[in-house]
């Protein structure tokens, strides 16, 4: 049996863009670079556009909206103390005495 293997693998850069504060970003793409609000709309846009279906998009849009109007900034954070871990399933398997408590800020 010979199996097709196509094509063989070729990278290419597309560039690279980053969120650098609230509504303010940089990207670079080739010999294009761009900073601020433009590149903050580039870097949504690129993000959304990946998102696989419809119902995704739609649902991210709405989520980064609400967040960037309402300025909700909470994280989830893992910090504080450490309480006892779950029983773990397995006999071999080493458990750890603590696990992290999760805190929203």
């Amino acid at each position: 049996m010979h199996k097709d293997v196509g094509a063989p693998f070729k990278y290419r850069d597309r560039g690279s863009m980053a969120i650098i504060g609230r509504a303010s970003a940089v990207a670079q793409m080739g010999n294009f670079q761009c900073a601020g609000f433009l590149a903050w709309l580039m870097w949504l846009f690129v993000h959304i556009v990946q998102l696989v279906e419809f119902e995704n998009k739609v649902l991210v849009l709405i989520q980064w909206g609400w967040y960037y109007f309402s300025r909700n900034r909470a994280a989830r954070l893992i910090t504080g103390e450490m309480t006892t871990a779950v029983r773990a399933e397995s006999s071999d398997h080493v458990e750890p005495k603590e696990r992290p408590k999760l805190r929203v800020l």
